[in-house]
Parts: C-alpha cells; structure tokens; sequence
C-alpha cells in the first residue's frame, strides 16, 4: 500500500488533501469535523482585522444539468475575533496534532504581520499562508491581488513575514495576473518557503435580464467576484505547471482550482503540486468527498507503483513543452466504431460547421457517418463532441520513425516566410468552394 503522508515543505499531513482558506475553514468545529473524516490538513478562512460581509455573497454558473460547473463569490475574510479563532486553532490542534493546520493572513502593515504570525504560531499553526490573491473587496483596500500583481511589494511582505516567523511560510499567488511566474519568482526572493496557487479568478457571474443586475444581486447592485469550481482546472494546471518549470521559482507547490476528486488532484501533483488545496467540491458535496479521494489516490498508485507522493510530484513535467517542440510528423485520424454509434450525426455537423469538412453521411440506408480520411487532419473534434465514449478515437498513421519540430525546422530555414509559402501546411487540402455552401443550405 502507498504511502500518503507527505511533508510539504517542513509542513506534516497524513495525506495531501487540505482544505482551502475559504467558508469550509472558517470554524474550529468545521475544521475538526474535517480532520475526523480524514482530510489531511486545513488552511483557516483568512484571518485578519475582521471585516462586514454582504448578503447574498455567491452566484453559481449550471452547465446544462450539471450545477455549479463555476462558482463565484464576493464574500471577504473572517468577520470573526482574531481571538476567537485563534482559541479554535489551539483546540484543533490538540485533538488532532498530527493534521496541519496553516493560518491564512492579510493586514497591512509590517507591524500587523509581525503580531498576527506570533499570534498564529503561538495558537500552535503549523505554518502561514500569505493571502495575495483575492481579487475583490480586499483588494481596493490594498491588500489581496493589489499585492500579488505587484511582484516587488510582494517580495517585501514576504520579507517582513520571514523577520518573525517559525513555521513555514506559504505565498499564495492570484491568477488575474499576466505571467503568474513573476510573483512566484518574488515569494523565492523574499525567501518563502511555498507557493500556493489558484486563487479566484476576477469575474462576473451574468446578468439578471429583467432587472439588469449581475449576480449575487446585493439590493439591486453587484460587483465582480472571485471564480472557482471545475470549470477553472485548467487554468490552474497551466499556471502551476508554469512555476514548476521556470528555474528561477524552485519552490514547493500548493495546487488549488477545480479539484473535485482524486483524478482532478493526481493531475495537479504530476504537475508539480506537492499537496492539494479544496474548497468549492466541499461546499457543493460536503466533507465527505474525501472517502472517495483517499481509496482512488491510494489505488492509482498502487497500480502506477509509486510509493510516496513525492514520486508522482512533476511526473508528466517533461512532457509538457512548448509547441515549437511537438512532433509535425505525428499523424492522427478520426475511426468511428459503427457499433458504437448512436447516429446523432453531431460529429458530422461539427466537422462540417466547425472544423475541416471531414466527415461525410452516407447514403439513406445508414446514418452512420463515415470518415474521408484524406482530409482529416485529426484535430480530435469529433471525438470530443461524441456523446458516447469511445465511439470516436484517434487512430496514429505515421510509423514513429520521423520526428521534427518548428523550432527544427526553423533552424533549417524551412518555414513559411511569404503570405503565399508553397511551405503552407493547408497547402492541398481539399475544401469545397464556397457556392457548395449555399447548395446544401437548400437541400
């Protein structure tokens, strides 16, 4: 059996899975009910000069019939006594010890940081969390994102943090930034020992079309709010496999965005993220979640052989390139499985309509459409569109024995250079000319 307890940078857990500063941790009483369901560690609801929230303070974004595909949120720190929820740290941490619990904080001057870290450490926290990242409401208060889009204030903060500090300190970056690996390069330099990453993302959830305000309608006005749930995943990936990669970061990483189970979690690890970070999967599904994500991380790696989740952490790093450095010569095409097909035909329309005209119907004895292999160019539409897994699937037709790149071919000079190249990949490629358009729209 793998084991599962790590050590993020000096920081102790059973296991990977944490709960994000967000209203899962806004309690001792949620926080220990966690942990006795078997969440490894526990970033508190920021805490800081307690603040006045607004009522209502979510919007959730469905997705045909799935709820809360995004989320968003306009709510602000702990409105809670600095003292109450220090007490609830220290009482955490006697009935779990084991379990990490990392304070997140934000305030504003060098001498508020250094209070509020001995106050933390002395609760018995086993490390800091910085919060750069929320991109409302603390953020006009100069605070927040307003930190964490300025990599050289962030740096200094960072500094004033590691003056008094004794347990570890983590930097967690805001996404709403250009190249989130500057800020990341500023949390080394001012000597953090992690970084953490997503937070929300700035967003506006929609519009009420009869009123005419955005959601969460706060009587009758609204404002942007910070966005998270599955559909930010990617993002995340991308943004955490950028700090892995860039040599000037070097820092352990803390992966956050649109984890909802083991899956979701395992790709952030072999991306760089030495531990997980959870918070809109608990809030739709409830604590819980973790019987499913302890089981499947546990038999991922079994079947994988991985003994500890530092094996796995930027496993699929060197795979991940720029795309002057993929393969030109790799050749896919689009099978379509007959018994499989449901005959919906959206394959067809959407490679008709969107995509490169590479799918044809045959005749009225069959509605199963069938693949013009000559002119696909396996961009993979098709099988995305499919409804039925596995119907449609990307079939290799090079024989692996050649390999060049645009950067290879750059060098070479063997590039299009013209409007006009004869270099041109969609050089004889078949299209239909235009007037066709107008034939089938009539038929």
């Amino acid at each position: 059996m793998a084991d599962l307890s790590i050590n993020f940078a000096g920081i102790k857990a059973p296991n990977p899975f944490w709960l994000a500063s967000a209203p899962p941790t806004n309690s001792g009483y949620q926080v220990m009910k966690a942990f006795d369901q078997g969440w490894g560690g526990a970033v508190w609801k920021t805490l800081g000069v307690p603040v006045v929230n607004v009522s209502s303070r979510y919007g959730g974004m469905n997705y045909r019939e799935s709820r809360m595909v995004g989320f968003n949120n306009i709510e602000l720190i702990t409105d809670r006594p600095l003292k109450d929820n220090l007490k609830e740290i220290e009482e955490v941490k006697k009935h779990f010890p084991d379990h990490a619990v990392i304070a997140s904080l934000m305030v504003e001057s060098r001498e508020e940081w250094h209070q509020i870290i001995r106050d933390c450490e002395n609760a018995g926290a086993d490390g800091l969390e910085l919060n750069f990242g929320c991109p409302h409401g603390m953020c006009e208060r100069g605070m927040g994102s307003a930190v964490g889009q300025e990599p050289e204030v962030l740096k200094t903060i960072v500094s004033w943090v590691k003056e008094v500090a004794q347990t570890p300190v983590i930097v967690k970056l805001t996404p709403n930034i250009t190249d989130v690996t500057e800020p990341a390069v500023a949390a080394k330099e001012g000597n953090g020992d992690a970084i953490s990453l997503i937070n929300t993302i700035q967003s506006l959830m929609g519009v009420d079309l009869d009123n005419f305000v955005c959601y969460p309608n706060v009587d009758g006005a609204s404002t942007n709010g910070g966005y998270c749930g599955p559909a930010v995943k990617p993002i995340a990936l991308n943004m955490i496999k950028s700090c892995a990669q860039h040599p000037d970061v070097n820092l352990p990483i803390s992966g956050i965005g649109g984890i909802e189970n083991w899956r979701d979690a395992v790709e952030h690890i072999l991306l760089g993220a030495g531990c997980v970070q959870v918070c809109t999967a608990v809030m739709h599904y409830g604590f819980g979640i973790i019987r499913e994500m302890i089981p499947g991380i546990d038999r991922y790696m079994d079947e994988k052989g991985f003994k500890t989740i530092d094996e796995m952490v930027g496993k699929a790093l060197p795979n991940t390139k720029t795309w002057e450095n993929l393969n030109l010569k790799y050749k896919v095409v689009a099978d379509i499985n007959e018994d499989k097909c449901i005959q919906c035909q959206l394959c067809y329309i959407a490679c008709e309509d969107g995509a490169h005209q590479a799918i044809g119907l045959p005749d009225e004895d069959s509605r199963v459409p069938y693949i013009i292999e000559e002119n696909c160019v396996g961009c993979n539409l098709c099988a995305i569109v499919c409804p039925v897994e596995g119907c449609i699937t990307m079939e290799r037709k090079d024989d692996g024995s050649q390999s060049i790149t645009w950067k290879e071919r750059t060098a070479k000079g063997d590039i299009p250079t013209t409007f006009n190249d004869p270099l041109a990949g969609g050089i004889g490629h078949w299209i239909p000319e235009p007037i066709e358009a107008l034939k089938k729209g009539k038929k």
